[in-house]
């Protein structure tokens, strides 16, 4: 007896298609961190760069100042990705149902940009420094100043015009420049020298909050260490102990004297006569860096960070001859002479290095080869390991096949041996 199934249900043949996730973004969007306190009229700008001139994304708040974007992001050998997430509310579902969860996101790049602030004056040395010698000796007001130039971007213009943000401007102004009194007008100058007694009162700031660990030991710490001592050894035939008596009994103290240094350095090679080896001690004869000459080398970096971020070219070369005259705020001479000390103590210990090491198989200069060749190495592994990445598991799988006894794919299409005729 046959049997016919019955229909099937509309709801079998018409499932529910499951759901999916949403498409990601083309262009995935910026993590800013701003200030807490700005006010409502806080607003991204496209700002003059006061080194280059390029058009640069700032934040401008006119209760805060002027803040520059100072990225953060994860190196490319981890990377990171952040996850975005509403803030938690303790919500009680009704009904005893669950709570929906909010919408969160996905960064798949971890990059933060940081809002820091920037002192104005940056942004008024290219307008309050006259691009001739001619107009130098000219006081003019600030509004004067602002006026004259023609070519300003709107966003700037909208800065420098803010009504509640002017005082600020007239009070930096007047920290880089010579100001006189005009009725109940105020008239400024550029001055060169009153700008570099501003940097170097930052630079002091910055020394006295302390500068970044990563700066102390690359411009200070490395810049100050000098090489270790080197003890002189002899051979043992100079030693030798004359005839008399007299000669026997004072050259005993000696080599007691000398034991300790020459067992602390000693090797399995044997060195000449008058050969300096390196100790495991500096010589205590080598003057140290006093906290003056750190200091001073210390507020050298950040005035020399802050020329190289802020300044132009012919503004940061004015600068360094107001810095090396006589007329300097600030003496550098003594750092000058220790940092040229340690040079020349850095430069016999490579001389006596490179003459007096035997054991030495490679020149100085193989270091440097050392290094190139790590660099090309670390290279080619991440390649690999980009193209490891890039397979498809299909491919992975079938390396891991066994093609022991197995014929090539070009035996098949190879020509066929020609038979012998009998």
């Amino acid at each position: 007896m046959r049997t016919r199934s019955s229909a099937p249900s509309s709801e079998q043949s018409n499932p529910e298609p499951p759901s999916k996730l949403p498409p990601p973004t083309e262009k995935p969007g910026k993590t800013f961190i701003l200030p807490s306190s700005a006010s409502d009229e806080a607003r991204f700008l496209q700002l003059p760069n006061p080194q280059t001139g390029e058009l640069t994304r700032y934040y401008f708040c006119p209760k805060l100042g002027i803040y520059e974007f100072t990225v953060v992001t994860s190196s490319s050998q981890c990377p990171r990705s952040v996850l975005f997430t509403p803030k938690s509310e303790n919500i009680t579902a009704t009904d005893g149902e669950r709570p929906k969860p909010g919408n969160a996101s996905i960064a798949k790049t971890a990059q933060l940009l940081i809002a820091t602030p920037i002192d104005v004056i940056f942004f008024l040395i290219p307008l309050l420094r006259p691009s001739s010698s001619q107009a130098k000796s000219l006081f003019q007001p600030l509004d004067d100043v602002i006026d004259s130039q023609d070519d300003l971007p709107n966003h700037f213009r909208h800065v420098l015009y803010d009504e509640s943000f002017k005082g600020v401007l007239q009070a930096r102004a007047e920290a880089i420049c010579d100001s006189i009194e005009a009725g109940d007008e105020k008239m400024f100058r550029f001055s060169e020298t009153k700008l570099l007694k501003e940097l170097i009162a930052k630079a002091e700031r910055m020394v006295a909050l302390g500068l970044p660990p990563s700066m102390e030991e690359r411009f200070i710490r490395q810049a100050l260490s000098t090489p270790m001592m080197a003890v002189k050894r002899e051979d043992a035939s100079t030693n030798a102990a004359p005839s008399d008596s007299n000669g026997e009994s004072e050259a005993e103290p000696q080599e007691n004297k000398e034991t300790p240094a020459t067992t602390a350095s000693s090797t399995s090679v044997p060195t000449p006569s008058d050969v300096s080896t390196p100790a495991t001690e500096s010589s205590p004869n080598e003057p140290s860096a006093s906290d003056d000459v750190a200091r001073l080398l210390r507020i050298s970096t950040a005035l020399t960070f802050m020329k190289d971020s802020y300044l132009s070219a012919s503004l940061r070369t004015k600068v360094d001859e107001l810095l090396s005259s006589s007329e300097s705020p600030i003496d550098f001479k003594p750092m000058h002479d220790h940092l040229k000390h340690v040079a020349e103590l850095r430069a016999e210990a490579l001389a006596s290095r490179s003459l007096g090491d035997f054991s030495r198989k490679r020149d100085i200069d193989d270091d440097e080869g050392a290094e190139s060749r790590a660099e090309k190495k670390r290279r080619k592994e991440e390649e690999e390991k980009k193209k490891k990445a890039a397979e498809s598991r299909g491919v992975r799988d079938l390396k891991k096949v066994n093609t022991t006894g197995m014929k090539k794919m070009s035996d098949f299409f190879s020509k066929a041996a020609t038979k012998k005729k009998s």
